[in-house]
């Protein structure tokens, strides 16, 4: 070893040294009073309310009607693309490619692994309304999903969306009435 290194090591060493004892010093000659009551008063602790039951979301199908397909895909193309595709027999990305979601079961694809959470919803159909709940807020509709997307607040995006995703589908899934 060098005798610089020494000198290194040395200082490291003594400064340790140095505080443990200023700590030592510091805890025998301070001698700090407990307070017999608290200098700031709170007051009584009171329990917080149970959050409010989340507003009930509103149907889409009246939505759906007037809902605009081009808007759809450009909100997809803007939000979606990054994860999924969706055209007829395309890959899959992050997420499966939504081709045929509109009416298919959920977990529609075979070579796509889905969250368990996903899966054990395969013998339901994704209709208007899962659609809607799901994309508002895809962790609270299916709690475990591994979609990170945080949501569509806007109802009229949220039946732009929907709309492309019906046209997405060799027999597009009747409206509703």
């Amino acid at each position: 070893m060098s005798l610089e290194a020494n000198k290194a090591f040395a200082a490291v060493l003594t400064a340790g040294i140095s505080f443990m004892v200023a700590g030592l010093v510091g805890g025998l000659v301070v001698h700090p009073q407990r307070l017999e009551k608290p200098a700031i008063e709170t007051g009584e602790v009171v329990a917080a309310a149970a959050p409010a039951a989340p507003a009930a979301l509103e149907p889409i199908g009246p939505l759906l009607a007037s809902a605009n397909a081009q808007n759809g895909q450009t909100i997809m193309s803007r939000q979606c693309a990054a994860c999924h595709s969706w055209n007829e027999g395309g890959r899959n990305a992050v997420g499966p490619n939504l081709y045929g979601v509109v009416g298919g079961p959920h977990a529609h694809r075979d070579d796509f692994n889905y969250s368990p959470a996903m899966k054990a919803l395969h013998d339901k159909n994704w209709d208007y309304e899962a659609l809607n709940a799901f994309l508002y807020r895809p962790a609270q509709a299916i709690a475990g999903t591994r979609m990170a997307f945080a949501g569509l607040n806007q109802p009229q995006q949220r039946a732009d969306v929907i709309a492309y995703l019906r046209t997405l589908a060799a027999n597009p899934a009747p409206l509703p009435q």
